[in-house]
């Protein structure tokens, strides 16, 4: 018990001492032991190495789990599984759960029907991304996102450990470099010569004693310096070690970052393939608005609505078919593909009634997309409407844009 309170005591003075030094120094009355310039670039290099490391991993997280604070739960399970280094559990993606709900809605509209049949196909894509995705979730993880962890919650720790001891080694070795000073200065006072006629004989014994006294005294601190010199040289060699690893950690790092640009680019070109594969397939339906347009009551044929004009004007009458190289018997409007520029949204001033299937029937008030492709006859245009597309007359329309 004895040992342990002298052991505090000792340790409690020590932290006062450095504590006054701190202070000292602050207040520019106590001189300060600078570290080598090489060993201060490195502690620079380091502390640089350590607030970006942080923020690209804190942005990372952000970028493969953009609303954190909606999956807190999650997040906590995840660290229960970390510390008991046991597998997180793959978990469902919000494509794939997308997808979920789109079949399980298609079971409810009738898969039989197009806008359920589409529904299966464009859930059965949306799992794919999400299935892409979980990959991609995982392999940053691992390899990027780790490493970086790793050295923010190992490496970095280290140095900050030996950092901080190699700080209390410098405040030892300067508080004995100013008690060197102050006995020094002591003993050089107890040293000084009397004078004869104006001292006594007792103060001389008095001197030459005091004198005596700062001489030991002088040797001690002198040793004590000595000693922390020492170990100061000691834990500064330590520490310069450590940092100059932080060359490797860049190397590593470089090593991670490359994993996951590859990563990235395997998941997006994935993506971009099943987002090619599911236009395909719903290529395969370019009818699908006609069929519910049909069913609703809209039809080809001749309508009420098809003899429909605005107030005060009547409808322009059919133009004449064209009679040039995209005359109706040799144009297919499924392979006709609209320019990168030129297109335009027109209004549609009047009901029209497809001739043929090249046509598109259009209904007043509505809005297309109107284009045109060489060689076609001036008095025609290809419009668009949703999945349907056709010739439309031009004096049908009211160019927008």
């Amino acid at each position: 018990m004895d040992f342990n309170v002298k052991k505090l005591a000792s340790d409690a003075g020590v932290f006062f001492t450095r504590a006054v030094q701190y202070t000292e120094e602050k207040l520019g009355q106590a001189e300060k032991t600078e570290l080598d310039a090489h060993l201060e670039n490195l502690i620079a290099r380091a502390d640089c190495t350590k607030n970006w490391t942080e923020k690209i991993f804190r942005q990372t997280e952000v970028l493969l789990q953009p609303n954190p604070s909606k999956n807190l739960g999650a997040r906590i399970e995840e660290f229960f599984y970390e510390k008991l280094d046991r597998k997180i559990p793959s978990r469902t993606t919000n494509a794939e759960l997308l997808g979920q709900y789109m079949q399980d809605a298609a079971k409810e509209f009738g898969p039989g029907t197009p806008y359920g049949s589409t529904l299966i196909t464009v859930g059965e894509f949306q799992k794919r991304l999400g299935g892409a995705e979980r990959e991609f979730l995982h392999t940053s993880a691992i390899n990027f996102l780790t490493p970086l962890r790793n050295f923010l919650e190992g490496d970095w720790k280290t140095i900050s450990k030996e950092r901080r001891l190699l700080e209390n080694r410098r405040l030892d070795l300067d508080v004995c470099k100013a008690r060197l000073k102050k006995a020094k200065s002591a003993e050089a006072k107890a040293a000084a010569a009397p004078d004869f006629q104006e001292t006594r004989p007792r103060n001389y014994v008095l001197s030459a004693s005091a004198s005596a006294l700062w001489s030991e005294e002088v040797d001690k601190a002198e040793h004590e310096l000595r000693v922390a010199q020492t170990e100061f040289d000691r834990q500064a060699e330590v520490t310069r070690l450590l940092l100059e690893g932080i060359s490797s950690t860049h190397v590593n790092h470089l090593r991670c970052l490359h994993e996951f640009v590859e990563a990235q680019a395997a998941y997006y070109i994935q993506c971009h393939k099943h987002m090619q594969d599911l236009q395909k397939e719903l290529s395969r339906f370019p009818n699908a608005f006609a069929v519910n347009a049909s069913t609703s009551g809209v039809s080809t044929g001749p309508s009420p609505l098809s003899t429909a004009t605005l107030p005060g004007a009547s409808s322009p009458s059919r133009p004449p078919n064209p009679s040039n190289a995209l005359e109706s018997s040799t144009l297919k409007i499924e392979e006709v593909k609209p320019p990168a520029t030129g297109t335009r949204k027109a209004k549609v001033l009047y009901d029209y009634d497809a001739a043929d299937t090249s046509e598109l029937s259009l209904l007043s008030d509505e809005l297309i997309t109107v284009y045109t492709v060489p060689g076609m006859d001036p008095d025609w245009l290809i419009g668009e409407r949703g999945n349907q597309k056709g010739k439309v007359p031009v004096t049908y329309l009211e160019l927008l844009s």
